[in-house]
Formats: C-alpha cells, structure tokens, sequence
C-alpha cells in the first residue's frame, strides 16, 4: 500500500510539468501493446552524482551518463538480450517526436524514465517500460539559428545531475532543468550572441560542474571549454583551445604556448579548433579530456600562412577537472589542413601494453589512424591506420607526428585525398566490450577532393568559411574515390582488425556493445541490426525506415532488458546530398526493443513524384553567380549541387507555388518556423533571383533522370 501512494504521489509530481495540449501521450498508448501496472518508484527523481556514474556497474540497468560511465565505454553488463535468444527480439515500444529532423543524441534512463532530446533541443521523459510521455520541456530555441550552423538541427543529447537535466541549445545557451517537473531551474547563454557560435554536444557533468564546448569552426569563432556550476549555473572556469590575439594577452600559459605555434593574424578569423562533441573523465587522476575540432579556415596557409602546427586543433588535452588547468595534450593532426577533427569519442580503458599495464585512452579521429594514449602522461603507445589513407603513410612513433604524403598539403589545383572531411570516423560513437577487449565502430572508406580557395576572403557576416573548394578539379574514374562504410572490429593492442563487416554506404550509426556478446548498430540503409561480438556474424535485423545515426542504449525495468536507439536520418553527410542512405520521409523515432515484443511500425509514406521544374530562362553568367551564392549559403543545408539528403527539402523539387514564393522565403523568412531564417542581410533581390535560376537550372538537369527515384520532402 506505501508502495503504491509512493507512486500516485510521484505520477502527480512528474505529471506537473505535463503537456496538457500535446496529443503524443494518447497517440503513444495505441501504438504499444506493453500495459502500464506502475510508475517508476524512487525516493528522489534522477538523483545522481559522482558516485553513481563513477560506480555503474552497480546499477547496469540504469544509462546515467553519455557514454554510460565516465569512462565513455559504450558498453552494457547487461546480458538477458544474447546472442542464444536474440531471435525473440521485437519492437516494445515507440515514441514519435512529431518531427523528421534526424536524431543524434543518446538517450538517458534513470529509476525506470528516459530522458530524452529531439530536434529544437526540445525535452522529453518517458516511462522507460512503456513510451509514454511523462512531461516534456521546450527552450524555445531561435528557428533561425539554423542559419549559423555546420550541420543541421541535431544535438547528441543530456547530462544528470542531484535532480537536474542538462543541455546544450544550439543557440548557445546552457540550460538546466528539472528533472520530475520539466521546468526550467536555470540558464546561462555560455556563446557570444553576436558570433555564429552553436552548441550540438552533450554536457558532461564532473565533480559538480557542468562542462559544456561548442560548434563553429567554418564560421569565424574561437573554441573554447567551459565549467559551470551544476547547482547554480556561475561559470567555475574557461579553458580556451586556440589562442587569441597576442596583443590582448593570454588567458594562460597554455594560450601563451600555443600562440608560439601559430603565423600571421589568425585571431581576425577566429581560428577554429572548437571542442563540439566528447569529453571523458578519470575519476582517480581527476583529469577532463578534451577532443578539439579543425582550423578555421580549413586551409593553414590562409589561416596561418607562415606554417606552425597550430596548437590546439585537432587535439587531445588533459586539463585538471577542477580548475581547467592544462596538463597534456597530445596532437593528431598538426597543422590540420583537411578538417580532420579529433573532437570524436574518447574511451578509456585499462590494458595490457607490451607485458604493462597501461591507462589508455582510446580514440578515432577523422584522420584514419586508432590512437592508444597514455592517459595519466600523454604518451603515445600506438598509432595504426583503420582505412587506406591518402594524405599520410604512417605515425612516426619517435615523434608522435603522421608522416604527411607528397602533396597533401593541398593548393589551388587540388588533390584527391583520403579521407575527406567526414573522416573515416566522425561522431558516431563507438563501443569497447572489456571480455572481448575489442572496440567496434562505425567507419567510412572514402575521398575528397581537397582544394585551397585562392580567391577566398574572410566574410564575418556569418558565412561559410571553410577557404577550400571541392570543385576544382573533376572527380576520378570509378574506383579511384570509394565511398563505403564498414563495422570494425579493432584489437586495439595488437593494432589490427579483428574482424570488419562490410555495409556498402558509408554514414552508418553509433555502436552499443553489451556482456551477451552483441554488437548493436543501424544501418544507412534503414535497417536496425544486430551482429555476434567474437565473430561480426549477422544475428538479427528489422526494417526501421530510416537511418539510426545515434548510438544506440540497454536499459532494465523490473528485470526486463531493453535495447532503445533514438532514430532518424542526419549528419553533415546527409545535408550534403550524397545519395547515400534511405532518404526516408518516416518520423523521427524513439524505438525500444525487448524479448517477446510484437509492436510494429507504420510503413513510411511512399516517395512522392516530383514535379517537373520551370523551364530555366537566365543567362550563363546568373545562373553562374547563383551557384556561388548558393554554395556560400545554402548548400550546408539543401546540398551540394543543390541534392539534397532527405532531412531538408530537395530545391530541386518544389512545387509551383513554393518557386512563386521563393523571394519571400529567402528574404522575407515566411518560413522562419520551420528554421529556414531570412538571408536580407547578405543577399539583394538580385542575389535571390540568381540563386532561383541556378536551383532551377539543376533541377532541369536532374529531372529526367531522378523523378521516380529521388523523394520530394514537403515544401
């Protein structure tokens, strides 16, 4: 009977914060056939600190952090769901978040309610057992802030802490919720407004303090860390990743050492090297690792014209968790010229190492090469490439430096190099499994062609400013530039692969490894898939209808094991319009999958035919001058050449009275709602019209050859 008041009384607390508008609870109930018998019970809603995430494992079926623990393992003790009855895997539940923005973040559960974000950094807890919506928070995020983005309206998700959720706004704000009610406890806006800063990661909470990078680099900002107190949101301490302008002074003697590294006025475009996606923590050494991202401009020559390994990008540092003071670093990239960020996960483990045992730290960067690291020291133990690389040969373990191929430091004639910019692993998270001492992750085998921008001026007015082309030179024969993907498994003591599972399209998830010996990932193709840890086996798959980029969880509720991923096509990879995934128009999904479930999905909504364009009546020169403003401002979003990935409307398809209202919507924002935010400032009513004639001209060319086979997302 205590039991039972105890949880009337938490529904009525959790309820407070309900939406009472919002149909998504009722439409969720339909769709599982799990029956409610009780709320989560606990004497306080998410109350976690240092030494429930620091002791995990105790608690395996709670998700309280990230990457489950501070260690980033990715990895779940939980071992009901195995590879002897994965055959009885279904669809528990799902939850619609009413939007098709894809979907990176990682969700958290906490006493039996997921806690969970969605696109406009929108909110949620969920029951964990059922789906149902328990209250839901919006920030009201700025919808033209999408403007002043690399890579979409994603974000990868929350931190928790005594009570408290938190999260970075894409807008740059830090904010702090409650995590029973939904209502706002705090915020800070931890980014110059007046800079095209945005947040996409996940805070990470350490000793009491929220610590939280940002995004930016293309875009003129400078990148920095900064600690903020959990309890009352004052700013603890900054920690910046590149220096700035000398004259000013330094913030530290990091800042005065990284300055010696440097040439010529980088500071007057910002410099890059932002910290926007992992961190990691060691509890016994009390240290915070840093990943920091590429240069600002891409090209070193025109950021930093006199050379210099341009300290901090592309960068592993170890900072004291409680003052933000430098420690180490360790740099895998010098002098990055290719975006090759090292802002991707970092896991930490202990291992055997030449007979020792060894603090590692773990990392794949975009740059190619698996990195062991010395986590108390800094020192590199092993370095080994896991795709065939273009630009280096090998990392020079004497210096710890990569071995630059001929021409990779690229001109203005261009140079097919691998990998490109996506890397051949960005952000989607891996997994390292302690029993098999494996760490699987999701790769991409594929070339880019790198090109300096000899005619590339600085343009503050928050605009693209990468200082490189792709389209000087033309793309090689068939072959000769790979674009695939694979799931690797990397022994990282042996420095090889132990087994690889070739997957066809590159952009594939995250990964979850669990103690029932399974390797959890979806697929670009739409498909959700489960492999055999020791041998990359295929054990199980279903349809999903879109892409699952984020990395997937388990979870337990009342002895039930859940596996939940939160699904939907994304990434700057999609933006571009690569054709190289399912450019499903299905909803973004939360999807939990348990022994014995039977919940099925609705069938995505059939490819629309798209409308033959206007015939195209501008001159050579506007349609020329269209391109170039359309590559400055737009293909971010809409798609190189004007293809797009499937989360934004393909230009090349809109209707009638979309292209009728073309002007009003690129400088008159009547489509602010939906992010697509006036370009008034930059760009005159010629400038639009230029533009309208280069997407039109596109869509004349593509048309014949794609209406039955590319979808129309809805103008």
């Amino acid at each position: 009977m205590k039991r039972l008041i105890l949880n009337i009384f938490l529904v009525l607390t959790i309820c407070q914060g309900c939406s009472r508008d919002n149909p998504q609870a009722d439409q969720v109930q339909k769709q599982t056939v799990v029956p409610k018998t009780e709320q989560p019970a606990a004497t306080a809603v998410a109350d976690v600190g240092a030494a429930r995430i620091i002791a995990a494992d105790r608690e395996p079926g709670n998700w309280l952090s990230h990457g489950r623990s501070y260690d980033e393992q990715r990895f779940s003790p939980l071992s009901r769901i195995n590879d002897k009855n994965i055959d009885k895997l279904g669809l528990a539940w799902y939850f619609n978040l009413n939007q098709k923005f894809g979907l990176e973040g990682t969700p958290l559960v906490v006493d039996g309610i997921m806690y969970v974000t969605s696109a406009w950094n929108v909110i949620y807890a969920i029951d964990a057992r059922d789906g149902r919506e328990l209250w839901h928070y919006d920030p009201k995020m700025r919808r033209d802030w999408l403007r002043y983005t690399c890579c979409g309206n994603i974000n990868r998700g929350l931190a928790v802490w005594k009570g408290k959720l938190y999260e970075g706004t894409l807008d740059g704000r830090l904010i702090a919720v409650d995590a029973a009610t939904g209502k706002l406890a705090w915020e800070v806006q931890t980014t110059d407004p007046e800079q095209a800063y945005s947040i996409t990661g996940a805070p990470r909470v350490v000793n009491g303090k929220v610590i939280i990078g940002n995004s930016g680099a293309e875009y003129g900002v400078r990148g920095y860390v900064t600690a903020y107190d959990a309890a009352s949101g004052k700013q603890v301490w900054r920690f910046y990743t590149v220096p700035g302008n000398p004259a000013d002074g330094f913030e530290s003697p990091a800042m005065e050492m990284a300055a010696r590294t440097w040439s010529g006025e980088w500071w007057k475009m910002g410099g890059g090297g932002t910290p926007w996606d992992n961190f990691a923590y060691d509890p016994e050494l009390n240290l915070l690792y840093i990943g920091t991202g590429n240069g600002g401009p891409w090209s070193r020559q025109t950021r930093s014209p006199g050379g210099g390994d341009n300290l901090f990008l592309s960068s592993i540092i170890a900072v004291n968790a409680d003052t933000g003071k430098y420690v180490w670093h360790y740099q895998t990239t010098p002098g990055d010229d290719w975006d090759f960020t090292a802002t991707q996960q970092m896991v930490l483990a202990d291992l055997d190492i030449n007979g020792t045992r060894r603090k590692v730290l773990m990392q794949a960067p975009k740059n190619g090469f698996f990195y062991v690291i010395d986590r108390a020291s800094g020192e590199l133990l092993r370095a080994d490439a896991i795709v065939p690389l273009r630009w280096a040969s090998h990392v020079d373990m004497s210096t710890g430096r990569p071995v630059e191929n001929p021409g990779a430091r690229y001109g203005a004639d261009g140079i097919l190099l691998s990998p490109g910019p996506n890397g051949a692993h960005d952000w989607q998270p891996m997994s390292f499994n302690p029993g098999t001492g494996l760490v699987y992750l999701p790769i991409h085998d594929m070339s880019w062609i790198y090109a300096r921008d000899a005619n590339f001026k600085f343009r503050p007015e928050r605009r693209w400013n990468a200082g490189s082309s792709p389209d000087v030179s033309p793309i090689p024969a068939a072959g000769a530039a790979p674009q695939t993907g694979s799931l690797l498994a990397w022994d990282p003591v042996k420095g090889k692969a132990a087994w690889k599972v070739d997957l066809g399209k590159p952009w594939n998830g995250g990964v979850l490894s669990t103690a029932g010996n399974l390797v959890i990932e979806g697929a670009a193709d739409g498909r959700f898939v489960i492999y055999d840890a020791g041998s990359g086996a295929r054990l199980w798959e279903m349809p999903i209808h879109t892409g699952a980029q984020a990395g997937p969880i388990s979870y337990e509720v009342d002895g039930e094991q859940y596996i939940a991923v939160a699904a939907g096509w994304t990434g700057a990879m999609v933006l571009m319009g690569n054709n190289v995934g399912p450019i499903y128009t299905a909803q973004s999904r939360i999807l939990a999958f348990k022994l014995g479930g039977t919940v099925q999905l609705p069938e995505p909504p059939p490819p629309l035919t798209p409308p033959q364009p206007p015939a195209s009546t501008a001159s050579a020169h506007e349609i020329t001058h269209g391109g170039q403003l359309y590559g400055d401002l737009c293909g971010n979003c809409h798609g190189f050449n004007a293809i797009s990935g499937g989360t934004i409307p393909d230009l090349r398809y809109m209707t009638p009275e979309t292209h009728a209202q073309f002007k009003d919507i690129v400088l008159g924002g009547i489509r602010l709602a939906n992010g697509m935010a006036s370009f008034a400032d930059v760009l005159s009513p010629d400038d639009v019209e230029a533009v309208h004639a280069y997407v039109i001209s596109r869509a004349n060319e593509d048309w014949k050859h794609t209406a039955e086979n590319v979808q129309n997302q809805a103008n």
